[in-house]
């Protein structure tokens, strides 16, 4: 298996430092606002990684933290005149929410910051201890940047073009204008912890380097994150744990792409800004998904209506060659693999997906799994359902195609129509059609079709789809 390393810039061959088992650490969301679509990004990004690896045999734990508490939560909980665990619950619960509709499972830890406050302070005391932090006279802590030889190389920076070209934050405390905060003293009203320099929070990048240790330990497999994390968060990162625990900090580290709405980038200013809600309320939600597994995590995405279109035009061929297949009855998976020998979909799947993950390579083994399923269906019953559950187990890994066939071919989009009317035009067209009407059947098929109805004809009878217009 190989892996693309953004510190070293190239694909590597995966080795986790310790047999069978992978430590994975992502950062998750900031929860004063509802999940976006880049969240969304990196959920589905890392769920499928946390998938197939553990298809691979890997025993994977996965943690995502919880940044609750924050200048962004502070002020937004001001604004709405309630409390910081108000906003943050109520902010938690809508994030889980969201993943759960796009089938993402939940990461094995999912820690918050506040209750790794005692973490982040005794790392804190390490790095001053290690003289690479300084408690400023105005309470609060920083971290001395240029102490620390390494700082720059997981984005290829050196210091000095950082200073000239990076916005700074002017801070008459800093010894270093590059030095960052580690710990803030508390303004008047705010929530605080104790600690050796006075009241104060934790500074966001010395949360991630305490929780990550505290799951997972000094060293780990993988780091993962949104691509807008990798200066200054991820850097920082390096720095603090790698100073305070004198090891190296993360084998493996991984960027999801960024999500841009009809080719510009999303933004608020733009006001092409949506949230998770947003998009599910008007799409089906496995739509969404199979549009952020179509590329590669690492690439960018276009999200446009034209774009979900197409990923439902996909979705429904998949669905439409699994429809009408007993798919609850039991197949062994070793009868699986001894009927599908030869046929390399499996090996396919599996070399596309060692190769960084290439799910749009290992969509198209699918594409051609669906041409045989279909080609076999109408001869070969058997050999037609070990297909079907071929494709489903490989679907699972991408976290796509286990839904009942009928119910996502039925649904996933707004009709006109209610399912009893739409039933009661087909007993009308097939009325017309007995009495030879055939122009009134037609009118009654082009009807339904503007509708996003399509209506297929076999001889058990006749059924519908609410295909993508």
């Amino acid at each position: 298996m190989q892996i693309y390393n953004t510190l070293t810039r190239r694909k590597e061959p995966f080795q986790p430092l310790e047999p069978g088992k992978v430590r994975m650490y992502v950062c998750g969301m900031t929860v004063y606002d509802y999940c976006h679509l880049g969240h969304a990004r990196v959920m589905v990004a890392f769920d499928v990684i946390t998938r197939y690896l553990r298809a691979r045999g890997y025993d994977v734990t996965y943690v995502r933290n919880i940044t609750d508490i924050d200048d962004k939560i502070l002020k937004r909980a001001d604004e709405n005149g309630e409390s910081i665990d108000a906003l943050t619950e109520r902010m938690i619960d809508a994030m889980h929410e969201d993943e759960a509709r796009l089938a993402v499972l939940p990461p094995d830890e999912e820690p918050r910051a506040t209750r790794h406050i005692d973490d982040i302070i005794a790392m804190i005391e390490t790095l001053i201890e290690k003289g690479y932090a300084y408690a400023a006279e105005n309470g609060d802590v920083y971290y001395r940047v240029r102490k620390f030889e390494g700082y720059g190389k997981l984005n290829n920076r050196n210091l000095d073009e950082m200073r000239s070209g990076a916005r700074v934050e002017v801070d008459a405390h800093k010894e270093d204008p590059l030095d960052f905060v580690l710990w803030k003293a508390a303004k008047a009203g705010e929530a605080h912890w104790a600690s050796p320099w006075g009241d104060g929070r934790p500074g966001w990048h010395i949360e991630c380097s305490a929780m990550s240790k505290c799951c997972l330990g000094e060293t780990f497999d993988i780091h993962g994150g949104g691509p807008d994390l990798t200066f200054p968060h991820h850097e920082n990162e390096i720095a603090q744990s790698e100073a305070a625990n004198g090891k190296p900090f993360v084998s493996t580290w991984m960027h999801a792409g960024a999500v841009r709405v009809n080719q510009e980038k999303m933004s608020k200013s733009l006001g092409n800004f949506f949230t998770i809600r947003d998009v599910l309320s008007e799409h089906d939600a496995e739509v969404v998904r199979y549009l952020l597994v179509a590329s590669h995590y690492r690439s960018p995405i276009n999200y446009s209506v034209d774009s979900l279109l197409e990923a439902r035009k996909s979705l429904v061929r998949f669905y439409t060659s699994l429809e009408g297949l007993s798919l609850d009855a039991s197949i062994d998976n070793g009868d699986i693999a001894h009927a599908t020998k030869g046929s390399g979909f499996r090996e396919r799947f599996f070399a596309a997906m060692d190769d960084d993950f290439n799910t749009p390579e290992a969509l198209s083994v699918l594409f051609d799994l669906v041409r045989e399923l279909n080609r076999v269906r109408d001869n070969d019953t058997e050999q037609a359902l070990v297909l079907a559950h071929e494709l489903k187990t490989l679907g699972e890994m991408l976290g796509l195609l286990q839904q009942p066939p009928e119910a996502f071919l039925k649904g996933g989009q707004a009709l006109a129509l209610s399912e009893a009317e739409i039933e009661a035009k087909i007993r009308e067209r097939a009325e017309a059609k007995a009495h030879k009407d055939f122009a009134k059947a037609d009118a009654i098929r082009d009807e339904l079709a503007s509708q996003g109805i399509v209506l297929k004809d076999s001889r058990e009878g006749t059924t519908w789809v609410a295909e993508a217009t």
